[in-house]
């Protein structure tokens, strides 16, 4: 890691209760005015997008990568993107995946490597870009190009590959278990909607970066309790890592401004939020609250117009890829046993330095 911007820790806690009536008012405006969003995107207006339902199922996602990454390079030109996939059927099922079928998938790429355009096939259908957008903003940092250091005859060598680069957050090799629980109440505070997925593990379980990006806050959240948030390269995503381990919260030397790679030790599993104090065990089970929140205009990173996304099926399919960590036996902080590597944009974002932070609620 190398630091690239610092950032002040001055941090906010709670949510004023203006706010919350503010952000339930949007809420109801925004989901009763959906297609208002999506023709805005789909004219081509500068309007960004204020709504997302994101409710594609583990199959669907599972299925969609591996025809993307089956296909990549292939000679005739025929990669199927498993993002234009996804949206093809959004588009289709108007945004309701309860209503999807593998053979749907199934048929749609075929009449790509058939020939079909994306154009041609979404020629009749509302919306696509909306969805084409949406989708490409959850998933965008999910599937793609990097090397990946690999033991081979006791030496340590880099490999170039394509496909699931992104991790599950809980290290390899340490146990943990979650069902959807996006959208459950909490009372804590005030009455609210559990905008996160909770990952139930044993205090001091390495936690690991999801996505590559850099570090735009870390510290004490009242709700979150030690908390860290990431923001991707691209900067719309911000990753949520919450109720961190009390005392030793943070990977050795992690800060703000700090750029990690997808699979880096960040922090342990602990149990401390529920409290205006530092440093509070305030959460009765231990667990790593995970959130992701869409940032499509820097407005919406705080207050009324912020998107999170039901994260269950995603860090169902991330499972499937863990990364395996060391331990130190004399300062007892763990690290990544193998490297990954991705290109850091030039272009990237960069966040700009924090001062307040009232939306990371536990």
């Amino acid at each position: 890691m190398y630091r690239v911007l610092k950032v002040n820790r001055r941090l906010l806690n709670g949510i004023p209760l203006l706010l919350l009536i503010l952000a339930v008012a949007v809420g109801l405006s925004l989901t009763g005015g959906e297609d208002a969003v999506r023709a805005s995107a789909e004219s081509g207006s500068d309007t960004y997008i204020k709504w997302v339902d994101f409710d594609i199922p583990y199959t669907a996602l599972d299925r969609a990568m591996k025809l993307d990454v089956e296909t990549y390079g292939a000679d005739d030109g025929t990669h199927l993107d498993w993002v234009e996939l996804l949206a093809v059927l959004g588009t289709k099922y108007g945004g309701d995946f309860s209503k999807y079928r593998e053979r749907d998938l199934t048929s749609l790429a075929e009449s790509i490597q058939k020939g079909e355009s994306i154009e041609e096939i979404t020629k009749g259908y509302k919306n696509y870009a909306y969805y084409h957008e949406a989708y490409d903003a959850v998933l965008g940092g999910l599937v793609g190009e990097y090397e990946l250091q690999t033991e081979q005859d006791g030496e340590l060598v880099w490999e170039k590959r394509y496909g699931l680069k992104a991790y599950c957050p809980i290290a390899k090799g340490y146990a943990y278990n979650d069902y959807d629980d996006f959208g459950n109440s909490r009372s804590y505070g005030y009455a609210r909607r559990h905008l996160g997925h909770d990952l139930m593990a044993l205090v001091g379980t390495p936690v690991v970066a999801v996505e590559s990006g850099t570090v735009e806050v870390l510290g004490w959240n009242q709700y979150g309790g030690w908390r860290i948030g990431i923001r991707s390269f691209d900067g719309r995503r911000y990753y949520y890592y919450a109720h961190l381990r009390q005392n030793r919260p943070y990977a050795e030397g992690l800060e703000a401004g700090d750029v990690v790679m997808a699979g880096d030790v960040i922090g342990y599993v602990g149990r401390t939020g529920y409290s205006v104090k530092e440093n509070v065990n305030g959460i009765t089970a231990s667990h790593l609250h995970l959130g992701l929140q869409l940032i499509f205009d820097e407005s919406q990173k705080e207050g009324p117009s912020e998107i999170w996304v039901d994260l269950y099926s995603i860090t169902r399919l991330l499972s499937s890829n863990r990364s395996e960590t060391v331990r130190n036996a004399e300062t007892k902080e763990h690290t990544r046993k193998y490297l990954l590597l991705e290109p850091v944009p030039e272009d990237r974002f960069i966040p700009a330095p924090v001062e307040l932070s009232t939306g990371d609620a536990g």
